[in-house]
């Protein structure tokens, strides 16, 4: 019969750890109160988005389809399908998640069968016996059930620290999402702007071609030197000179955006390679403000989810101070073949296997230590987080909103240099003035010419900074089990 005072002690173990564990040991999470997150100044509207340029309203799900560029849309699309880097992000994430499952399984009973039969002789010496045993069949056959107590949390802890790892490991999914979708953009836009900056430049050459041919039919007809020409077609070959390395550009861009989108590197070049204008934005950009952005930022929240995690293994750490309790059960038959299920071949035992390091807990200790120290250098590592995706948000809303003031001095240079240019052409061909001040118009519209074309590049690629800054473009995601693992 069952040993009713061995039982009168098992079942209130039992009862406890059903009950989540009479004690879990070790500090319950919490974001910790100075963190930077808690400071009222981070979630103020931003000082960098003025007016006009930006407007405080949310930041859609979707950010790229306010260029309202459908071949820019369909590639973002695709890129957050095949991306290579994705794949990798989902991969991590699967993991974390099998992770989880397999600390979860701790709170699972463990159940082993085991069956031995087995063809030989015991040693009759060993039983004090004159003669020999004969050769004979046997068989050892039963079931072990094992049952870890969680009395002081050490399992509850441990699921802890992993559901965190998994959260964080679904921030840097949602992290490599932005991140890819921005990027696909700049590779677009890049592609876009270099040809655009092409046509500007083969618009610059064939101006001073023209001015060339002037230059040598005035030179002809007696109004001009030989230098002259020589200084025309210098100035014509260096404008030619700029071609070149902007088509090697716009290849890169394409090569890059092909591989962003898990194609071969020329697979682009015949269609979006056919862009000629970069994309533009038809109102100002939708920033919100700090509070709405670490609610978004992806690796605000992997940052907090770290520490989290590191906050349950002091608990985990902890719980090695106390002791370990499995509660096991067995039973199962001994016999010869020949008595197999013989009544008096059935065994059975149940009871507590306590485990406990005394008197020396200098180990447990350190790691509590070493614990605490990863929790510390985690809760570093969240604030530099917050204090860094604030700071770049402020510095892109700054970067673009400047731009479009350099922008605007830029293109009022190039118009008044194109007229000064228009009427220097004029006064030329009449003989009204000399070469050099002729040839030094055509230098200043080509280089005015030339920075407009690039600071006009440069806006998207300052935009597409603030997107990405203000951490967009995650949301409402496929899961990555469903798609990205393929």
């Amino acid at each position: 019969m069952c040993n009713k005072k061995l039982l009168s002690c098992l079942v209130p173990l039992l009862a406890c750890s059903v009950l989540t564990g009479c004690m879990t040991v070790g500090p319950d999470y919490k974001i910790p109160e100075n963190a930077t997150v808690n400071q009222p100044d981070a979630a103020k509207p931003f000082a960098a988005a003025e007016t006009g340029t930006y407007v405080q309203e949310p930041l859609p799900e979707h950010w790229w389809k306010l260029y309202d560029d459908p071949v820019l849309t369909s590639l973002i699309e695709k890129a957050l399908v095949a991306n290579t880097d994705l794949r990798v992000a989902a991969a991590n994430l699967a993991r974390a998640r099998a992770v989880l499952e397999e600390v979860e399984m701790g709170t699972v009973p463990t159940v082993d069968v085991e069956v031995a039969p087995k063809f030989g002789r015991n040693s009759a010496a060993a039983d004090g016996l004159p003669e020999r045993y004969p050769d004979r069949w046997s068989h050892d056959s039963g079931i072990n059930i094992s049952y870890q107590l969680d009395l002081f949390g050490k399992i509850a802890r441990g699921i802890e620290a992993a559901s965190a790892d998994t959260e964080a490991a679904q921030a840097a999914y949602d992290l490599a999402r932005i991140t890819i979708a921005a990027d696909t953009a700049k590779a677009y836009a890049d592609a876009c702007s270099s040809a655009y900056r092409v046509k500007i430049a083969e618009h610059s050459a064939d101006l001073q071609k023209q001015f060339l041919d002037t230059t040598t039919q005035l030179t002809v007809a007696g109004r001009g030197t030989a230098m002259d020409i020589s200084r025309a077609s210098a100035q014509h070959e260096a404008l030619r000179a700029a071609i070149p390395p902007l088509k090697a550009q716009q290849k890169l861009a394409l090569y890059r955006l092909a591989v962003l989108t898990g194609e071969l590197p020329n697979t682009l070049v015949d269609t979006v390679g056919q862009c000629s204008k970069p994309p533009q934005l038809s109102q100002p950009i939708p920033v919100g403000d700090g509070a709405t952005l670490l609610r978004r930022r992806p690796d605000i929240r992997q940052a907090e989810r770290q520490m989290a995690a590191a906050s349950a293994q002091i608990g985990v750490a902890t719980a090695d101070l106390y002791p370990s309790i499995n509660l096991g059960l067995s039973g199962g038959m001994t016999s010869r073949f020949s008595s197999f299920g013989d009544n008096n071949t059935f065994r059975w035992g149940i009871g507590p296997l306590i485990t406990w390091t005394l008197p020396n807990t200098g180990t447990a200790r350190s790691r509590i230590k070493q614990a605490e120290a990863e929790h510390q250098a985690a809760f570093a590592r969240f604030d530099a987080t917050v204090l860094n995706a604030l700071r770049e948000t402020e510095s892109a809303l700054t970067t673009y909103a400047r731009e479009l003031d350099r922008n605007a001095a830029l293109k009022a240079a190039r118009d008044q240099s194109a007229l000064a240019n228009d009427q220097a052409r004029r006064l030329y061909r009449h003989g009204r003035i000399d070469f050099l001040s002729t040839l030094d118009s055509e230098r200043t519209l080509a280089a005015d010419e030339s920075a407009y074309a690039a600071s006009t590049a440069k806006l998207v690629d300052d935009q597409i900074s603030v997107f990405l800054a203000l951490g967009g473009g995650w949301e409402q995601n496929v899961q990555p089990a469903e798609s990205d693992k393929q």
